[in-house]
């Protein structure tokens, strides 16, 4: 097992790609804990952890809030004495709207979660890591990171300016024995940004969404959170142990299209 006997911390880790990713560091050997803001999600998630043979310790977090992402980190090494690996995954997004319809409401909302709860999890991990003298970051930034996304603005705002964080803090810590990278996810299944509700108001049934989304990427289907998954503890593990301050789309041809 690659990082055994590691501490991988998962926030957003209830369902989706977090979910996934939080299996996969169980299943190469690390102890998880992972954040979320819903207990029974989180219960379910638990016990598919504790199949991979490994510990795992849910906290139930907001990541906008700055208290409680520092008494996670807190927590973490409180537990099990360290922590290696972070993905920080949490984040949400809207169905497209034009930016002269959306409100400041709501584009302070995303950038809370998607933005500022970025920073402070990075604030506080590389606290942790300086400590220990090493440890890698990964953070969640989708190919909205990387590109323009029609009718999504503040989304795509929010995504790029996760890739400056993730770039320049890079570059701070890269002597000190922290890596700090991306990942930028897709289209990926599981991670679904359409309600029932919204659906109706387009007047589309999710398999009509689902293949409108196919059609526009050039490998022509939807990608897996486990291949997210895979992504993420590959960047965590010594095979990639020169890579820092990089994005990697994980998108079936999406951002060279």
């Amino acid at each position: 097992m690659m990082l055994k006997d590691k501490v991988a911390l998962v926030t957003g880790g209830t369902s989706g790609i977090g979910r996934a990713t939080a299996i996969a560091f169980g299943a190469a050997g690390a102890k998880v804990v992972f954040s979320g803001r819903r207990d029974a999600e989180g219960e379910t998630t638990s016990a598919m952890i504790r199949e991979t043979g490994t510990e795992c310790l849910f906290v139930r977090s907001d990541v906008s809030s700055e208290p409680e992402v520092k008494a996670l980190i807190e927590k973490t090494v409180a537990t099990y004495g360290r922590l290696d690996f972070a993905f920080n995954n949490a984040g949400f997004g809207t169905l497209p709207q034009p930016l002269h319809e959306q409100s400041v409401e709501d584009f302070d909302s995303m950038m809370a979660t998607n933005l500022r709860g970025v920073f402070f999890c990075m604030k506080y991990e590389i606290q942790q890591m300086l400590t220990q003298g090493a440890g890698v970051i990964i953070n969640n930034s989708s190919v909205a990171g990387l590109i323009g996304i029609p009718g999504m603005g503040p989304y795509t705002a929010s995504k790029h300016a996760v890739m400056g964080l993730t770039r320049s803090a890079a570059l701070d810590y890269a002597k000190q024995g922290i890596r700090i990278n991306a990942v930028n996810p897709g289209y990926i299944r599981g991670t679904e940004i359409v309600t029932p509700k919204s659906l109706q108001e387009i007047g589309m049934t999710l398999e009509q969404f689902d293949s409108m989304v196919s059609s526009s990427i050039p490998m022509g289907h939807r990608g897996q959170p486990e291949e997210i998954a895979a992504t993420v503890v590959f960047l965590c593990s010594d095979a990639a142990s020169y890579i820092t301050g990089q994005p990697l789309a994980i998108d079936g041809g999406v951002t060279v299209s």
